[in-house]
C-alpha cells in the first residue's frame, strides 16, 4: 500500500503544470495579481491623489505650523522674512543703485514688495520640491501612497504662506495710494495659475532631487540667477531701454516675470497695461498648463523607483 501511494505521488508530481512556461507577468495576469509598488496608470494615479487630498492638505498645514515653531515670534516670520528681504532690496537697488528710475516712489515700493513676495512663492516651492522625496525617505519607505502627494503638499504649503504675506502686501499697496478695486480680484486666477506652474516645477525637481541630492546645494545659485533676471527689483522695459529689443522680450516672457507683472497690474494703480507684454494672460495660462502637465507626467513615470536604492 505504501509503495503504491509513493508511486502515485511520484507520478502526480511528474505531471506538467498548466503554468509551466508562463512568465511572471503572465502568471500575475492569469491569477489577478499585481506587483507590489508597481506604477498605476496615469488616470488611476490622478484618482489616488484625489483620494489623498485630505492628507495633502493636513500635511501641508502641519509643515507650515512647524516651520517656525522653534522661533519666539513663531508664524510672524512667515511675513517678516519676505518683508525684510524687500527692505534690503529697496536699500540696495532702490536707493544705492537707483533701479527705481522710471517708476514713481509710491509705485516702486509696492512694485518691489510684490515682486519679492510673488517670486518667493515660486522659489520656495522649487526648493521644497527638491527635497520632497530625498528629505522624507522614512515616510516614503514606510507607507504606500502616491508619492506626488509630497511635492504637491509642499507647493500647497508655500501657497498658504503666500496668502499670509498677501495681507502685508495689501497694507503696503494701500499705504502707497493703491486702493481696493475690482482689478484686485484678478489676483485669484493669477495665483491659481502660478500655483499650478509651481506644482509642476516642484514635481520635476522632486524627481531630479530624489536621485541627485547635490541638486539641493546647487539650486540656491540657480534661483538667485533667475531672480536677478526676472525684474524683481527693477522694471525690465526701463532698465533695458537702448538694448536690443529681443533681450527684453525674452525676459518678459519668463514665467516668473509674467506672474509678478500680472499681480502688480492687478494691485498697483500706477502700474498699467503698458508695462505688460502682449498676450500676457495667454502666456500665464500656457506656462501653468505646460509645467503642470509635463511635471506631473515626468514625476509619475518614476513612481515605482522613489525610495529604493
Amino acid at each position: 500500500m505504501s509503495d503504491t501511494t509513493h508511486d502515485g505521488a511520484v507520478a502526480l508530481s511528474d505531471r506538467p503544470s498548466p503554468d509551466d512556461g508562463l512568465s511572471s507577468a503572465e502568471l500575475a495576469g492569469k491569477y489577478g495579481l499585481s506587483v507590489s509598488g508597481a506604477r498605476p496608470g496615469l488616470m488611476e494615479y490622478v484618482r489616488q491623489i484625489w483620494g489623498r487630498r485630505h492628507f495633502i492638505l493636513a500635511f501641508s498645514s502641519a509643515k507650515l505650523s512647524a516651520q517656525y515653531s522653534q522661533a519666539k515670534l513663531g508664524q510672524v516670520w512667515q511675513v517678516a522674512t519676505p518683508l525684510l528681504n524687500a527692505a534690503v532690496y529697496y536699500f540696495i537697488f532702490g536707493l544705492l543703485l537707483n533701479t527705481r528710475r522710471g517708476l514713481p516712489h509710491d509705485v516702486f515700493i509696492p512694485f518691489l514688495v510684490t515682486g519679492v513676495f510673488v517670486f518667493t512663492f515660486t522659489q520656495s516651492s522649487v526648493m521644497a520640491g527638491v527635497r520632497a522625496i530625498s528629505g522624507n525617505l522614512g515616510l516614503v519607505r514606510a507607507l504606500h501612497f502616491p508619492r506626488a502627494s509630497l511635492p504637491v503638499s509642499f507647493a500647497l504649503q508655500q501657497l498658504q504662506q503666500l496668502l499670509y504675506s498677501m495681507i502685508v502686501l495689501i497694507v503696503v499697496a494701500v499705504c502707497f495710494h493703491s486702493y481696493p478695486s475690482l482689478s484686485w480680484l484678478l489676483v485669484i486666477p493669477i495665483l491659481a495659475m502660478q500655483f499650478v506652474f509651481n506644482t509642476g516645477l516642484a514635481l520635476i525637481m522632486a524627481r531630479l532631487g530624489s536621485k541627485t541630492p547635490d541638486l539641493a546645494q546647487l539650486m540656491p545659485f540657480i534661483m538667485r540667477t533667475w531672480m536677478y533676471t526676472s525684474g524683481v527689483m527693477f522694471s525690465i522695459t526701463v532698465m533695458l531701454k537702448g538694448k536690443p529689443p529681443w533681450i527684453a522680450h525674452v525676459l518678459q516672457w519668463n514665467p516668473a516675470t509674467v506672474y509678478m507683472d500680472l499681480v502688480r497690474f492687478a494691485l498697483i494703480d500706477g502700474y498699467g497695461a503698458e508695462n505688460l507684454p502682449p498676450h500676457v494672460w495667454a502666456a500665464a495660462a500656457a506656462w501653468a498648463v505646460l509645467l503642470g502637465v509635463v511635471g506631473f507626467v515626468f514625476f509619475w513615470k518614476a513612481e515605482e523607483r522613489y525610495g529604493r536604492g
